[in-house]
């Protein structure tokens, strides 16, 4: 699937507004008590092949390394910088770190579109915003057996952070968030997602070659 940069094409949206709108209702939370915590969140389980097996609370998931499923929202302004966030001290993975992309674990009950929807929404107050479907990945570290698919949105509107999960954040240009990766600890598979983004958007600037996890 070829998807094209947001400053040299039309943006395509992957749901139209009436189509988020119906989403709405299910954004309440519909898979997640207000009084569970996120340690308690029922997260959908994958094979090998991103096929669901099941589900397993999210501390399980962590503690057996268990696959599982997560979006990546690469959220853009007008101007073509992306946001980044700074993870809190209290995350469950990578705290302290830098990521590219907002989104999180899929829950059970949930497609990626809608977890997409839910987390940009939690972590970052971005509502109402049509996303593009970039393209799903598997990626596999020492802490992480995920199934992932990425998305991404022009938002310019007021940033409200979830306070529990991201303790700061700013719009920076691509190329400069590449050099930070250098010097400052990013999530790397927040970090596979924007790379790959880059080079199949704007080859004539790749900075790294990318490769599969």
């Amino acid at each position: 699937m070829r998807v094209q940069s947001h400053s040299r094409q039309p943006y395509r949206s992957f749901f139209t507004s009436a189509r988020i709108k119906q989403l709405d209702t299910f954004l309440t939370a519909q898979y997640r008590s207000p009084h569970m915590g996120v340690a308690d969140e029922i997260v959908a389980i994958v094979d090998e092949h991103n096929t669901v097996l099941g589900s397993a609370p999210r501390r399980e998931m962590r503690a057996k390394a268990l696959p599982h499923r997560a979006t990546y929202v690469l959220v853009f302004n007008s101007q073509d910088q992306l946001y980044v966030q700074k993870r809190t001290l209290t995350k469950d993975v990578f705290p302290g770190y830098y990521d590219p992309a907002a989104g999180g674990v899929v829950l059970a009950g949930e497609d990626y579109p809608q977890g997409a929807l839910r987390e940009v929404e939690e972590e970052m107050g971005v509502r109402g915003v049509p996303l593009t479907a970039l393209f799903e990945f598997y990626h596999k570290d020492a802490h992480n057996r995920v199934w992932g698919a990425a998305f991404s949105c022009v938002y310019d509107g007021e940033i409200v952070l979830q306070e529990e999960e991201v303790e700061s954040g700013f719009f920076m240009a691509t190329a400069e968030i590449l050099q930070l990766a250098e010097t400052e600890p990013f999530t790397p598979d927040g970090l596979y997602v924007l790379k790959r983004y880059i080079a199949e958007n704007h080859p004539e600037s790749k900075q790294d070659e990318v490769e599969q996890e």
